[in-house]
């Protein structure tokens, strides 16, 4: 069986204007390889952190977080306790872990309201200013928005490269 082509390759994701076609496309491919890399992980394998490098868990609760964050930023909003609170649990992950499940769920969640978010942003909006952190440090819409595609993107490579090396662990070819 052929494997699908990436999401880049699927012809535009409905509802969502040209320019950020890009950025839609980032989120479904970070989706679909953050969940098939960490399908089946055992919860030992989840939080292991090989070489003291972020768990595999971390990197799903971050991907949620942040890009939550982000999404937030780009709306012209500021974070609310709740976020706060969320970014400071992802700083201390403290136990106990999430399940699998409810990472996976809490990050589907989060690419499906940024799907939606995407899809309501219109296209005269991408160069309007907004500010990003306590800093207020300068971005558009257009720059947070790209930015949270490349960051999620960054940590599902993470997640994908963690997730092989603790399967690899388990089954004592590695390490």
């Amino acid at each position: 069986m052929t494997p699908a082509p990436e999401p880049w390759l699927r012809g535009p994701v409905e509802g969502i204007s040209r320019s950020l076609q890009p950025v839609a496309h980032a989120f479904v491919m970070a989706l679909e390889d953050a969940s098939a890399a960490a399908a089946g992980l055992s919860s030992d394998q989840l939080w292991l952190r090989p070489g003291e490098a972020a768990s595999a868990g971390f990197h799903l609760i971050h991907l949620a977080g942040s890009t939550d964050r982000l999404l937030t930023y780009a709306r012209g909003e500021g974070l609310s306790d709740a976020q706060r609170t969320t970014l400071a649990a992802e700083q201390a992950l403290a136990e106990p872990h999430p399940s699998l499940e409810a990472l996976l769920a809490g990050w589907q969640s989060v690419i499906q309201r940024a799907l939606t978010q995407l899809a309501a942003t219109p296209e005269s909006s991408l160069a309007e200013p907004r500010f990003v952190g306590r800093a207020r440090l300068p971005s558009t819409v257009l720059g947070v928005l790209f930015h949270a595609a490349e960051h999620a993107q960054r940590h599902t490579g993470q997640l994908v490269t963690t997730a092989k090396i603790v399967r690899s662990l388990r089954a004592g070819t590695g390490g």
